[in-house]
């Protein structure tokens, strides 16, 4: 096994909890190593930090896996991380429907698996995972079945644009037999068809489930616009907690078409009404006409996926959040979110004040929250949490 030994100074990111290694923290390398293997990392001092796979063609260069000097990195090893995340989500949700791998959360780093109902997606990120996406991905499958569930089918979504920075090609397909990969689910009493094949990510938001429930006590005979509704999952939410309208847009001829079915799936059809157009172009329209609304929802796509780019993605958020409240009716509700994990929490609320101080608005925080459980944030690893999510009441300034 290669020893990866770090420059003095370097590793603050392992000691505080984080899971990679970054190919400029690297002083020399003891040993030879292929692409993919388990390599052991070591500080400046020579002191343990922990073990994980390499890849020479990420700037992620070691991703860990165990703390654990006397951990072997085998097949035991997997199987018990994944019994560990499963037992996890148990505990704490409902597991009908929910991811139950998330990555660096569930100290698997770039291994994703959501299970829908009866059919499981995974997605493999990175080159160290992918050579073992199969012993894995067979692993929970078993471990589902001595619990009882049989699967219909299993779905590769390993076409995420990470893995060209792995130097890996993007791929997705059935993994094993084929099946129907629409998949009905029922999520919050509402019921939404999930395509596991062609929907975003692995096939549905499920990050934003307790988030779609924290909007049920103000919709109720409300007037709501829903933002970014993809396939209608806020918008759906919203007609079932009582809203007497519900207008929801996104710019995806083919999302829209598919929320269209699910309103039609649960009988909303005549309560809410899919318009397909671009957000930004239309919240203007919107505030010309005079339009208002009890509750507008803002769950626009990231703005940003770097550091880079943050400043500019400031801007998007200070002026979609700054149109959204404009259409907002005084005493209504804003329910705004961000998936951006360069955007952090502070930021986050600052750039959303800023906006409500421009229109002489006074904002009332209902609830703050994050990402659904099942989606973990841990401490020390800032990578996993990324998802921020606000109901404010809006006021007039007095």
């Amino acid at each position: 096994m290669a020893v990866i030994q770090l420059k003095k100074g370097e590793g603050r990111l392992l000691r505080d909890g984080g899971c990679w290694v970054f190919d400029n923290e690297i002083d020399k390398v003891q040993g030879s190593y292929e692409n993919g293997d388990i390599v052991t990392v070591i500080s400046h001092e020579e002191v343990f930090l922990g073990k994980g796979y390499i890849n020479g063609h990420s700037k992620i260069r070691v991703r860990i896996l165990s703390r654990n000097e006397k951990e072997e990195i085998n097949e035991a090893f997997f199987e018990r991380r994944l019994r560990s995340a499963w037992e996890y989500r148990k505990k704490i949700m409902d597991v009908s429907s929910c991811r139950i791998v998330f990555s660096d959360a569930d100290q698997l780093p770039g291994y994703i698996a959501d299970k829908y109902e009866d059919v499981l997606v995974f997605q493999a990120e990175t080159l160290g995972i992918d050579l073992r996406k199969t012993m894995i991905t067979d692993l929970l499958i078993k471990i589902l079945k001595e619990d009882g569930i049989t699967l219909r089918g299993v779905y590769e979504r390993s076409d995420a644009k990470v893995r060209v920075l792995e130097g890996l090609e993007r791929v997705k397909g059935f993994y094993g037999k084929e099946f129907d990969p629409k998949v009905i689910i029922t999520e919050n009493g509402v019921k939404m068809e999930v395509d596991v094949a062609e929907g975003q990510k692995t096939g549905y938001f499920l990050d934003q489930k307790m988030n779609r429930r924290a909007i049920h006590p103000i919709v109720k005979n409300a007037r709501v616009l829903d933002c970014f509704t993809h396939t209608g999952s806020f918008a759906l939410n919203a007609a079932k907690a009582g809203a007497k309208e519900v207008i929801a847009v996104d710019a995806s001829e083919l999302a829209v078409a598919q929320g269209r079915r699910n309103a039609l799936l649960n009988g909303f059809e005549d309560t809410v009404t899919f318009r397909c157009a671009d957000v930004l172009d239309l919240l203007p329209e919107f505030v010309e006409k005079g339009e208002l609304f009890d509750v507008v929802i803002l769950d626009p796509p990231a703005f940003t996926k770097s550091k880079n780019s943050v400043k500019n993605a400031l801007r998007g958020y200070r002026e979609i959040n700054r149109q959204g409240l404009k259409l907002v009716k005084p005493g209504g509700f804003l329910v705004t979110a961000s998936c951006s994990e360069n955007l952090t929490p502070d930021l986050f609320r600052k750039v959303i004040d800023e906006a409500a101080r421009s229109l002489h608005k006074r904002l009332r925080e209902v609830e703050y929250k994050t990402q659904s459980p099942d989606h973990p944030i841990v401490w020390g690893n800032p990578n996993t949490h990324y998802l921020k999510f606000a109901i404010l009441q809006v006021q007039d300034r007095f």
